[in-house]
Protein backbone atom coordinates (compact mmCIF):
# COMPACT_ATOMS: atom_id res chain seq x y z
CA UNK A 1 0.00 0.00 0.00
CA UNK A 2 1.48 3.30 -0.89
CA UNK A 3 1.86 6.11 1.46
CA UNK A 4 -1.06 8.08 -0.41
CA UNK A 5 -3.61 5.76 -0.46
CA UNK A 6 -2.60 4.95 3.41
CA UNK A 7 -3.24 8.67 3.72
CA UNK A 8 -6.71 8.14 2.16
CA UNK A 9 -7.61 5.65 4.17
CA UNK A 10 -6.71 7.55 7.45
CA UNK A 11 -8.64 10.14 6.18
CA UNK A 12 -11.99 8.09 5.39
CA UNK A 13 -11.71 7.10 9.15
CA UNK A 14 -11.26 10.03 10.38
CA UNK A 15 -14.16 12.25 8.17
CA UNK A 16 -16.33 9.28 9.43
CA UNK A 17 -17.36 5.73 8.11
CA UNK A 18 -19.79 7.00 5.63
CA UNK A 19 -17.32 7.53 2.72
CA UNK A 20 -15.73 4.90 4.11
CA UNK A 21 -19.24 2.42 3.57
CA UNK A 22 -19.81 3.99 -0.14
CA UNK A 23 -16.93 3.27 -1.25
CA UNK A 24 -16.51 -0.93 0.00
CA UNK A 25 -20.38 -1.05 -1.07
CA UNK A 26 -19.31 0.44 -4.59
CA UNK A 27 -16.14 -1.85 -4.78
CA UNK A 28 -18.31 -5.11 -3.90
CA UNK A 29 -20.99 -4.24 -6.53
CA UNK A 30 -18.81 -2.80 -9.79
CA UNK A 31 -18.82 -6.26 -10.59
CA UNK A 32 -22.51 -6.85 -10.99
CA UNK A 33 -22.67 -2.90 -12.34
CA UNK A 34 -20.42 -3.64 -15.61
CA UNK A 35 -21.34 -4.51 -18.78
CA UNK A 36 -19.58 -7.47 -19.90
CA UNK A 37 -17.81 -6.62 -23.19
CA UNK A 38 -18.75 -2.88 -22.48
CA UNK A 39 -16.53 0.36 -20.46
CA UNK A 40 -20.47 1.22 -18.83
CA UNK A 41 -20.63 1.13 -15.33
CA UNK A 42 -24.43 0.98 -14.86
CA UNK A 43 -24.20 2.33 -11.01
CA UNK A 44 -22.68 5.56 -12.47
CA UNK A 45 -25.59 5.53 -14.97
CA UNK A 46 -27.91 4.93 -12.22
CA UNK A 47 -26.62 7.52 -10.35
CA UNK A 48 -26.37 10.30 -12.75
CA UNK A 49 -30.17 8.85 -14.44
CA UNK A 50 -31.28 10.08 -10.75
CA UNK A 51 -30.66 14.29 -11.11
CA UNK A 52 -30.86 14.27 -14.64
CA UNK A 53 -33.55 16.29 -14.81
CA UNK A 54 -31.24 19.09 -12.80
CA UNK A 55 -28.62 19.40 -15.69
CA UNK A 56 -30.15 22.82 -16.39
CA UNK A 57 -30.65 24.53 -13.07
CA UNK A 58 -27.63 26.26 -12.47
CA UNK A 59 -27.98 26.16 -8.85
CA UNK A 60 -28.55 22.65 -8.83
CA UNK A 61 -26.35 19.65 -8.32
CA UNK A 62 -25.02 20.45 -11.64
CA UNK A 63 -24.13 23.74 -10.55
CA UNK A 64 -20.16 23.60 -10.49
CA UNK A 65 -20.41 22.12 -13.96
CA UNK A 66 -22.37 25.22 -15.54
CA UNK A 67 -19.24 26.91 -13.54
CA UNK A 68 -16.72 25.07 -15.11
CA UNK A 69 -18.23 25.23 -18.31
CA UNK A 70 -16.56 28.56 -19.89
CA UNK A 71 -13.09 27.22 -19.31
CA UNK A 72 -13.72 23.81 -20.88
CA UNK A 73 -15.62 25.44 -23.72
CA UNK A 74 -12.08 28.12 -24.07
CA UNK A 75 -9.78 25.37 -24.15
CA UNK A 76 -11.51 23.54 -26.87
CA UNK A 77 -12.28 26.54 -29.24
CA UNK A 78 -8.49 28.15 -28.54
CA UNK A 79 -7.00 24.48 -29.38
CA UNK A 80 -9.48 23.32 -32.08
CA UNK A 81 -9.02 26.97 -33.77
CA UNK A 82 -5.07 26.86 -33.89
CA UNK A 83 -5.49 23.12 -35.45
CA UNK A 84 -7.66 23.68 -38.23
CA UNK A 85 -6.22 27.85 -38.74
CA UNK A 86 -9.75 28.90 -38.28
CA UNK A 87 -9.80 32.55 -36.36
CA UNK A 88 -11.61 32.77 -32.96
CA UNK A 89 -12.44 36.24 -33.44
CA UNK A 90 -15.16 35.52 -36.08
CA UNK A 91 -17.63 33.81 -33.65
CA UNK A 92 -18.12 30.65 -35.42
CA UNK A 93 -14.61 29.13 -35.28
CA UNK A 94 -15.66 25.17 -35.49
CA UNK A 95 -18.03 26.08 -38.87
CA UNK A 96 -18.43 22.72 -40.82
CA UNK A 97 -16.46 20.26 -38.23
CA UNK A 98 -18.28 17.24 -36.44
CA UNK A 99 -17.95 16.36 -32.52
CA UNK A 100 -19.07 13.37 -30.64
CA UNK A 101 -19.54 14.51 -27.02
CA UNK A 102 -19.65 11.08 -24.98
CA UNK A 103 -20.78 11.38 -21.78
CA UNK A 104 -22.75 14.43 -23.13
CA UNK A 105 -25.48 14.96 -20.05
CA UNK A 106 -27.71 17.60 -20.20
CA UNK A 107 -25.53 19.05 -23.22
CA UNK A 108 -23.86 21.64 -21.36
CA UNK A 109 -21.55 21.57 -23.43
CA UNK A 110 -22.89 20.51 -26.94
CA UNK A 111 -24.95 23.67 -26.57
CA UNK A 112 -21.93 26.53 -26.83
CA UNK A 113 -20.02 24.20 -29.17
CA UNK A 114 -23.28 24.36 -31.75
CA UNK A 115 -23.36 27.96 -31.53
CA UNK A 116 -19.14 28.00 -32.68
CA UNK A 117 -20.83 26.59 -35.85
CA UNK A 118 -20.00 22.72 -35.01
CA UNK A 119 -21.79 20.01 -36.33
CA UNK A 120 -22.29 18.00 -32.77
CA UNK A 121 -23.15 14.80 -31.80
CA UNK A 122 -24.01 13.69 -27.95
CA UNK A 123 -24.24 10.18 -26.60
CA UNK A 124 -24.84 9.02 -23.38
CA UNK A 125 -26.17 5.82 -21.93
CA UNK A 126 -28.53 7.08 -19.64
CA UNK A 127 -32.14 7.72 -21.30
CA UNK A 128 -33.15 10.63 -19.02
CA UNK A 129 -29.73 12.42 -19.71
CA UNK A 130 -30.78 12.58 -23.74
CA UNK A 131 -34.47 13.37 -23.06
CA UNK A 132 -33.25 16.55 -21.33
CA UNK A 133 -31.01 16.98 -24.00
CA UNK A 134 -33.26 17.03 -27.17
CA UNK A 135 -36.06 18.94 -25.08
CA UNK A 136 -33.47 21.79 -24.01
CA UNK A 137 -31.96 21.94 -27.95
CA UNK A 138 -35.24 22.21 -28.82
CA UNK A 139 -36.60 24.90 -26.52
CA UNK A 140 -33.24 26.61 -28.00
CA UNK A 141 -33.56 26.28 -31.20
CA UNK A 142 -30.61 24.19 -31.57
CA UNK A 143 -29.99 21.45 -34.50
CA UNK A 144 -28.01 19.03 -31.92
CA UNK A 145 -28.43 15.06 -33.01
CA UNK A 146 -28.78 13.05 -29.23
CA UNK A 147 -28.39 9.24 -28.72
CA UNK A 148 -28.99 7.10 -26.20
CA UNK A 149 -25.77 5.05 -27.02
CA UNK A 150 -22.14 4.18 -26.30
CA UNK A 151 -18.88 5.21 -27.87
CA UNK A 152 -18.18 1.42 -28.55
CA UNK A 153 -21.37 1.51 -30.60
CA UNK A 154 -20.47 4.46 -32.47
CA UNK A 155 -17.10 3.18 -33.78
CA UNK A 156 -18.40 -0.23 -34.52
CA UNK A 157 -21.08 1.42 -36.68
CA UNK A 158 -18.10 2.75 -38.79
CA UNK A 159 -19.00 7.29 -37.49
CA UNK A 160 -14.96 8.87 -37.29
CA UNK A 161 -15.79 12.74 -36.31
CA UNK A 162 -13.46 15.58 -36.61
CA UNK A 163 -13.30 16.25 -32.73
CA UNK A 164 -13.79 13.81 -30.09
CA UNK A 165 -14.93 14.81 -26.27
CA UNK A 166 -15.02 12.41 -23.19
CA UNK A 167 -14.64 15.25 -20.51
CA UNK A 168 -15.19 14.56 -16.93
CA UNK A 169 -16.21 10.67 -18.50
CA UNK A 170 -13.27 8.81 -18.10
CA UNK A 171 -13.30 8.71 -13.84
CA UNK A 172 -16.96 7.01 -14.49
CA UNK A 173 -16.23 4.21 -16.63
CA UNK A 174 -15.74 0.38 -15.85
CA UNK A 175 -12.49 -0.15 -18.18
CA UNK A 176 -10.35 3.00 -18.87
CA UNK A 177 -7.90 1.44 -21.26
CA UNK A 178 -10.60 0.17 -23.55
CA UNK A 179 -13.02 3.32 -23.17
CA UNK A 180 -9.64 5.65 -24.13
CA UNK A 181 -9.60 3.40 -27.28
CA UNK A 182 -12.49 3.77 -28.60
CA UNK A 183 -12.33 7.20 -27.70
CA UNK A 184 -9.26 7.12 -30.41
CA UNK A 185 -10.59 5.24 -32.51
CA UNK A 186 -13.77 7.66 -32.69
CA UNK A 187 -11.37 10.38 -33.97
CA UNK A 188 -11.08 11.04 -37.89
CA UNK A 189 -7.21 11.25 -39.21
CA UNK A 190 -6.18 14.45 -38.41
CA UNK A 191 -8.92 15.10 -35.80
CA UNK A 192 -8.57 15.70 -32.34
CA UNK A 193 -9.63 14.25 -28.73
CA UNK A 194 -9.93 16.21 -25.46
CA UNK A 195 -9.98 14.22 -22.65
CA UNK A 196 -10.94 16.01 -19.17
CA UNK A 197 -10.69 13.91 -15.60
CA UNK A 198 -9.54 13.87 -12.04
CA UNK A 199 -5.59 13.38 -11.06
CA UNK A 200 -5.63 10.58 -8.64
CA UNK A 201 -3.73 11.99 -5.79
CA UNK A 202 -4.20 13.22 -1.97
CA UNK A 203 -4.84 16.40 -2.89
CA UNK A 204 -7.62 15.48 -5.48
CA UNK A 205 -9.19 13.28 -2.60
CA UNK A 206 -9.27 16.03 -0.42
CA UNK A 207 -10.54 18.92 -2.47
CA UNK A 208 -12.71 16.85 -5.14
CA UNK A 209 -14.50 14.55 -2.50
CA UNK A 210 -14.24 15.16 0.96
CA UNK A 211 -14.24 19.26 -0.16
CA UNK A 212 -16.47 19.66 -2.63
CA UNK A 213 -19.25 16.33 -1.91
CA UNK A 214 -19.17 15.93 1.88
CA UNK A 215 -18.11 19.37 3.15
CA UNK A 216 -18.49 22.22 0.72
CA UNK A 217 -22.01 20.07 -1.11
CA UNK A 218 -20.76 20.94 -4.55
CA UNK A 219 -21.55 17.77 -5.64
CA UNK A 220 -24.06 14.85 -4.73
CA UNK A 221 -22.33 12.51 -2.14
CA UNK A 222 -21.10 9.88 -4.00
CA UNK A 223 -20.61 11.98 -7.71
CA UNK A 224 -16.45 10.21 -7.41
CA UNK A 225 -14.50 7.28 -6.25
CA UNK A 226 -10.96 8.14 -5.52
CA UNK A 227 -9.93 4.49 -6.87
CA UNK A 228 -11.53 5.49 -10.36
CA UNK A 229 -9.38 8.53 -10.52
CA UNK A 230 -6.87 8.58 -13.83
CA UNK A 231 -2.93 10.32 -13.30
CA UNK A 232 -1.96 12.54 -16.55
CA UNK A 233 0.45 9.60 -17.04
CA UNK A 234 -2.15 6.87 -17.01
CA UNK A 235 -4.26 8.55 -19.54
CA UNK A 236 -1.57 9.64 -21.81
CA UNK A 237 -0.43 6.54 -22.07
CA UNK A 238 -3.45 5.18 -22.83
CA UNK A 239 -4.05 8.09 -26.18
CA UNK A 240 -0.75 7.07 -27.33
CA UNK A 241 -1.68 3.60 -27.63
CA UNK A 242 -4.60 5.06 -29.56
CA UNK A 243 -2.21 6.30 -32.10
CA UNK A 244 -2.73 9.77 -30.73
CA UNK A 245 -0.16 12.71 -29.57
CA UNK A 246 -0.71 14.64 -26.82
CA UNK A 247 -0.26 18.33 -27.60
CA UNK A 248 -1.59 20.26 -24.29
CA UNK A 249 -1.75 19.71 -20.58
CA UNK A 250 -3.89 22.28 -18.84
CA UNK A 251 -4.93 21.79 -15.26
CA UNK A 252 -8.02 23.71 -13.64
CA UNK A 253 -8.13 25.39 -10.43
CA UNK A 254 -11.08 26.99 -8.23
CA UNK A 255 -10.76 30.56 -7.81
CA UNK A 256 -12.72 31.39 -4.65
CA UNK A 257 -12.46 35.07 -4.55
CA UNK A 258 -13.87 35.86 -8.10
CA UNK A 259 -16.27 32.20 -7.96
CA UNK A 260 -14.61 30.75 -11.01
CA UNK A 261 -12.26 28.50 -12.45
CA UNK A 262 -9.47 29.24 -14.68
CA UNK A 263 -6.46 27.46 -15.94
CA UNK A 264 -3.53 26.51 -14.66
CA UNK A 265 -0.75 25.00 -14.67
CA UNK A 266 -1.63 22.83 -11.58
CA UNK A 267 -2.44 19.13 -12.65
CA UNK A 268 -2.91 18.13 -8.88
CA UNK A 269 -6.56 17.73 -9.29
CA UNK A 270 -8.48 18.49 -12.40
CA UNK A 271 -6.66 18.56 -15.71
CA UNK A 272 -7.53 18.49 -19.34
CA UNK A 273 -5.42 16.99 -21.97
CA UNK A 274 -5.68 17.73 -25.91
CA UNK A 275 -4.24 15.30 -28.48
CA UNK A 276 -3.85 14.92 -32.49
CA UNK A 277 -4.73 12.09 -34.60
CA UNK A 278 -2.19 11.53 -37.65
CA UNK A 279 -3.49 11.86 -40.96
Amino acid sequence: MTAQRRAVNMIMRLTGTEIGKEKMNRVRDRSKGHQVGSTIDQDEVARFERIARTWWDPKGPMGTLHKFNPVRLQVIRDAAARHWARDVALGRPLEGLSVLDIGCGGGLLCEPLTRLGANVVGIDPAPTNIEVSRLHAAESGLAITYRQTTVEDVVAGGERFDIVLAMEVVEHVADVPAFVAACCSAAKPGGMLFMATLNRTLKAFALAIVGAEYVLGWLPKGTHQWDKFVTPRELEAAIARGGLTITQRDGVVFNPFTNQWKRSRDLDVNYMLAAEKPL
